[in-house]
Order: structure tokens, then sequence, then C-alpha cells
């Protein structure tokens, strides 16, 4: 497993964004050196985990347990094929693109220790968004994107350092529970039914997304008492 590439992104104005300052940083590009790496500060204040990567709704994107985005080589390869053209690395604005690493598979809570020194811990999923629908230009981006079912995934700084391009990636602890990327996705999108099994992966899910299970949890109780 390792590092295919770091990707950056600077703020830029385009038309698809719905921030209200008109700005994105999702066009991220892969760079060449080593990129430090670092715990941003809380939501809302902090953006992104590495230097020199812009966050522009801060309210939604970036801080602590949102530091870094990573995506799988292998689903940019499958999504090359769906779409019948080039993904580069960055392509979905992820921070980090991995290769022999199944990245939506992991587990809640897993930790990766990327070069000698970065330890970053899985936390949730990405939830597409109408800039991702715009940045992409495909047509129901968002539903197709939802369908496939492998978001990749958001994580927090552990221990800081810098990566680059290249370092091999070493799972270092994985929980025993069984609440995978995979399963938070489908658990806040399409299946909600699953959300109180999101619980069982305790604080190292997203404080976010574990408040919404719990909320869940104590209006509907247990899978199958959702009203239709």
């Amino acid at each position: 497993m390792k590092l295919l590439s770091v990707n950056l992104g600077r703020a830029k104005a385009v038309s698809y964004t719905d921030n209200p300052e008109g700005l994105t940083g999702i066009d991220k590009q892969p760079v060449a050196g080593p990129v430090r790496v670092a715990a941003p500060g809380p939501k809302g204040i902090g953006g992104s985990g590495l230097a020199g990567d812009d966050v522009c709704k801060r309210q939604h994107h970036g801080g602590d347990d949102q530091a870094v985005y990573a995506v799988a080589r292998e689903d940019l390869d499958v999504w090359e094929r769906e779409l019948g053209r080039t993904l580069t690395n960055g392509a979905f604005g992820e921070n980090i693109t991995t290769l022999g690493l199944d990245v939506s598979g992991a587990l809640i809570g897993e930790r990766w220790r990327i070069g000698p020194e970065v330890v970053l811990e899985v936390t949730s999923a990405r939830i597409p968004c109408g800039t991702f629908q715009g940045h992409m230009g495909e047509q129901r981006w968002v539903k197709r994107f939802t369908a496939q079912g492998a978001p990749g995934a958001y994580l927090r700084v552990i221990q800081p350092g810098e990566i680059r391009s290249g370092d091999p990636i070493e799972l270092v602890h994985r929980p025993d529970h069984d609440v995978t990327v995979a399963l938070a996705f489908r658990a806040t999108t399409t299946e909600r039914a699953l959300m109180p099994r999101m619980l069982a992966a305790g604080e190292a899910l997203h404080p976010e997304v574990r408040q919404w299970a719990r909320e869940y949890l104590e209006k509907y109780g247990e899978p199958g008492g959702e009203e239709a």
C-alpha cells in the first residue's frame, strides 16, 4: 500500500458552487515534494489538514474531523471506465490518492501511518454535493456517485508530520467493530435504518455523524422502527 499522490487546491472562483463567496478549493492537483500535515482546528474555523490546501466553505468542509480526504486510485479507475474519460489523481477533490488500499472498505477508527511520521484516523464518508457535481460536469453526478457506494474517507490527524508521493502506507490499528466507511455512507444517504449500527464505532466516528445516529435511534429505535 502506498501514497500515490498528495493533491492540493487553491481557492478559485467558479459558477457552480453554492458558496456565497463563489470560491472553491475542490480542483486539487498533485504536488511534488513534502507537504506538512497537522490538525487544522475545529470545524467552521479550521480548514484543511494539509499546508497549502484551501477550504472555502468551512461550515461544511475541513476541520479536525475532516482534515484529510482520501480516495483509492482503484476507484478512480472504475469511474474512468464508466465515464469514458481520464481522471487524474485529485479529480474527486481528494487530498491523498492511495494505491493498494480499500479506502471505502476501511473501518471507522482505523489508523494509517503514511511515511515515517504521519498517522491518520478514519472518521467518516464523503457526502457528495452540488459543488462536486459542478466540478465533475456530469449529469446526475450526485445520484450516480451515491449509487456506486465508494465515497472515499475523511480522516483526522493523530500524529502530524510530512508526507510525499510514494510514501508507504501501513495499517497500524484496526478496531474490532464492523462499521466501514461504505456502511456509514449508506447509513447517511440511502439506508437510514443502518444509522444505529454506526454507534458501534464509538468516539472515532465523526461527532456530527455520531449525533445524527443518536438522534435517529432516539426517534425510531432499532432497525424496523422507522415509519415509511
